[in-house]
């Protein structure tokens, strides 16, 4: 917490914390559960045709700074924007959560031959992350919803959008060609993430944030 302090608002503290605990929760308890369980193939043919990229680790690897970078800038705009935001993804992450526990997806992952460095990379990232929680895609959620805020981001111009637009078709790719992920999952992530979107502007669901602070308040003032 006293990290997080020095890098962003007082008012965004709550917020991004509850992100990272629920996003945390939603990736690593559905696996722990659900791993051992049956999985379902949502694969196209054209998935079999999909060639298998390493070098597009990197740009897989690279999302994860996306995701700071992004949030962080998010978490400093206006306190509505960044509430609104931060409570939309919060809400993907539920949404996705349930989807992985309900309709778990797994695929095959190819074997690694080569012996570069992108090659060993991918392969490092299938030791450490099993084929499962594919549907949606996690990275391009995340990227996807960056790229949608970014419009609204009063302290950065144009070239946020572009960048974030640019990046995001990268990282879509890179799920792919490092076979991380289905074509099914990236449309499905695109649709969590506008639902929640929505949800978010129609509900004003960011006020929560406030509740739990004015509940921690008084709580403290006890």
């Amino acid at each position: 917490m006293r990290f997080l302090k020095r890098i962003i608002p007082q008012y965004s503290i709550t917020p991004v914390f509850s992100m990272i605990v629920i996003g945390a929760a939603t990736y690593f308890i559905t696996k722990l559960v659900m791993d051992n369980g049956r999985h379902y193939d949502v694969s196209l043919p054209i998935d079999h045709s999909i060639p298998l990229i390493p070098v597009f680790i990197v740009i897989y690897i690279l999302s994860y700074l996306q995701w700071i970078f992004g949030y962080g800038i998010i978490a400093k705009e206006r306190k509505d924007f960044a509430h609104r935001i931060i409570s939309s993804e919060i809400i993907a992450k539920l949404i996705c959560l349930f989807i992985f526990i309900v309709l778990p997806t797994s695929m095959v992952r190819p074997e690694i031959t080569g012996s570069d460095i992108f090659s060993k990379l991918t392969l490092l990232i299938y030791k450490i992350d099993t084929p499962t929680n594919l549907f949606p895609s996690l990275h391009c959620l995340e990227s996807w919803i960056i790229f949608r805020a970014s419009f609204g981001l009063e302290r950065h111009g144009k070239p946020t959008i572009i960048i974030n637009a640019i990046f995001g078709i990268l990282v879509f790719l890179s799920v792919l060609f490092v076979r991380q992920h289905l074509i099914l999952d990236i449309p499905a992530a695109i649709i969590v993430g506008e639902f929640s979107l929505f949800i978010g502007k129609k509900f004003n669901t960011g006020r929560v944030f406030d509740k739990i602070d004015s509940h921690i308040l008084r709580k403290g003032q006890v």
